[in-house]
């Protein structure tokens, strides 16, 4: 919807000499005028935003969703076959596709219209416990996602027992033809044990961690509404924060791990 400026239900200079055609010239048409123009500008803001958000949920988010089911689907292929030479490449693209639906999943659950206040019950507690305040947890968690290359995490240790920021520069960690480690490993998420092959042993990520609440900070999430001031993307991801479905991973991680 677009909105225009209605004309004046008078002449210019019918108001003189209280008011003078030149003064009501320019408050009707150049100041009323910007007013309009500007609550257009914002109307195909907020409807481009809209569209952003559903490119990344519905395209973006969407393609690692299929992409972890195609690779999943080779590799059951391969098993039942006794064929393992596409199995190395079908590893990178669970790794990659899993990653990338699992933290896209995070980051949609922890936010909300209805969001934007502080943790409270045992996580809060556990955050001051760890970090000393919520406030030095903020701090660090910014710190974390104004110097990550794709996502900052708060994360459950379940080596050291405790909460941890971390910075992530690629969502995966670097799976395919092993350069450094075969692993296997009990994935959380879908409760399965799994083969994992890992180039390098971090990816900016910690391993045995269990993520509690993620914030996606490619510029595909924030470029077009905050351009390049990421921090002001950070900023306002704490007004819509929900803190429900992170209390709820971290009660999960301390059942599983303590």
């Amino acid at each position: 919807m677009s909105y225009e400026l209605d004309p004046l239900p008078y002449e210019y200079d019918a108001l003189e000499p209280h008011i003078s055609e030149q003064v009501l010239t320019w408050h009707h048409d150049t100041h009323h005028q910007g007013y309009v123009n500007g609550w257009n500008a914002a109307e195909e803001t907020l409807a481009i935003s809209e569209q952003v958000l559903t490119w990344h949920h519905d395209t973006h988010h969407q393609g690692y969703v299929n992409g972890w089911n195609a690779a999943e689907e080779t590799l059951a292929e391969n098993r039942e076959a006794g064929e393992f030479g596409s199995s190395a490449g079908a590893l990178r693209n669970v790794t990659h596709n899993g990653s990338g639906h699992i933290l896209h999943d995070l980051f949609w659950q922890n936010m909300s219209p209805e969001g934007g206040d502080e943790p409270e019950g045992a996580l809060a507690e556990r955050i001051a416990e760890d970090f000393g305040s919520y406030e030095a947890w903020k701090g660090e968690f910014e710190a974390a996602a104004g110097a990550a290359g794709g996502w900052a995490l708060l994360v459950y240790d379940s080596f050291s027992n405790q909460l941890r920021n971390v910075v992530v520069d690629k969502h995966d960690q670097g799976a395919g033809a092993a350069g450094g480690w075969a692993l296997l490993v009990y994935d959380s998420f879908s409760n399965q044990l799994r083969n994992v092959v890992v180039d390098k042993h971090d990816q900016g990520a910690l391993w045995g961690s269990h993520p509690i609440l993620a914030l996606d900070v490619w510029e595909h999430s924030y470029y077009h509404d905050y351009g390049p001031a990421r921090g002001d993307f950070v900023s306002a991801f704490f007004e819509v924060v929900d803190w429900d479905e992170p209390a709820a991973r971290y009660d999960q991680a301390v059942e599983l791990f303590e």
